[in-house]
């Protein structure tokens, strides 16, 4: 049985997290009395027409990417070019979906919002407008790449400031992020080899303290980047894949990680919060697991605990975690793991290369 001083200790260390996340994070309105968050995968828009296709097309919540790739390999070019402008809305978010079928159905839909996205002509693997909306931006040439990092961005990421940036602030954009790491990771490129960064926005990031400080986003989150990966895998076997998670990202990494195709050889989280275990162990992967955390970043007040639901457990960079620590010297907050000339990026762009 716990005695009195273990729950006092308890207490103490579970009011500190909730004090420090309340400093830290500006919180939704009524947010301490705010229902559990839930995000389950939600059917693509256009499900129902798509289902109701005299072709018995594969189910989009139910098929496995596998499944999807095997069907669309057997269409010709002019079912496939019927299948986009008839299904754009399915196809273009259809994880184990031909590259080149998803760009051209997301150019679709993106067109016909009627919105101005700041980068409409480029590659995009997810494209979906509804509620905090999802999009997952490419840069370099996915259809050739052998190695391809995927990028998780954390809490207050939404489609609407995808490109601009949480806050208005640039350099907070996933889109810009990944631009960046694509570079460095092109600009020191061995000869022969090809690469392939993604920003992903697959999932309902926290929008404040009560959905940060919980797990059940980062779950949904796991659950819809395994797939994607397995989508990766489908279409292109023989790369291999590194994940990179900011913040609450990291956490979502965490929670994929048992689920992740062998393909995924290295996990690096940054500025993270916790991924929701101990040890890098329990993770359940046979990736290698890197993070790095600056000493200037607010997340290091944050208590390593998983209680009641609340806390994402063991700081990654803990010596007891049994990750490989990289450099972040020269990062001077939580926000500029990305910054180009930054010892953190060249780490990043050096995990996501190798």
């Amino acid at each position: 049985m716990i005695d009195a001083t273990v729950r006092v200790r308890r207490f103490r260390r579970l009011r500190t997290l909730l004090a420090v996340t309340a400093v830290v994070v500006a919180p939704s309105a009524g947010s301490a009395l705010a229902a559990p968050g839930t995000a389950p995968a939600a059917a693509p828009a256009g499900v129902a027409a798509w289902r109701a296709d005299h072709r018995h097309l594969p189910d989009p919540v139910t098929a496995a990417p596998a499944e999807v790739g095997r069907f669309l390999s057997t269409a010709g070019p002019a079912e496939r070019l019927a299948l986009v402008a008839a299904h754009s809305r399915v196809l273009g978010n259809l994880d184990g979906a031909p590259v080149a079928l998803r760009y051209a159905a997301n150019r679709l839909s993106m067109r016909a919002t009627g919105v101005a996205y700041p980068d409409p002509g480029g590659d995009y693997l997810l494209f979906d407008p509804r509620g905090r909306g999802r999009v997952a931006q490419v840069f370099g040439d996915l259809s050739a790449a052998d190695r391809i990092a995927v990028l998780v961005p954390g809490m207050s990421n939404r489609l609407a400031n995808f490109w601009s940036g949480v806050g208005g602030r640039s350099y907070r954009s996933p889109a810009l992020q990944a631009a960046d790491l694509y570079r460095a990771m092109t600009a020191a490129a061995p000869a022969g080899r090809r690469f392939a960064v993604i920003a992903w926005l697959g999932y309902d990031t926290p929008q404040g303290v009560d959905e940060a400080k919980r797990e059940d986003l980062a779950e949904a989150g796991g659950v819809a980047l395994a797939r994607f990966v397995d989508g990766l895998v489908t279409v292109r076997p023989e790369a291999t894949i590194a994940l990179l998670g900011h913040s609450y990202g990291s956490t979502v990494i965490g929670r994929a990680a048992a689920r992740l195709s062998p393909r995924v050889t290295d996990l690096a989280v940054f500025g993270s919060p916790g991924m929701g275990v101990r040890t890098a162990a329990e993770l359940g992967t046979g990736a290698r697991i890197w993070a790095g955390r600056s000493a200037r970043d607010w997340v290091r007040w944050v208590p390593g605990v998983r209680w009641l639901g609340i806390g994402h457990g063991t700081a990654p960079t803990r010596p007891g975690f049994g990750a490989r620590v990289f450099a972040t010297v020269d990062v001077t907050d939580h926000d500029h793991y990305l910054a180009p000339g930054t010892d953190s990026l060249a780490e990043l762009a050096r995990i996501a290369r190798s």
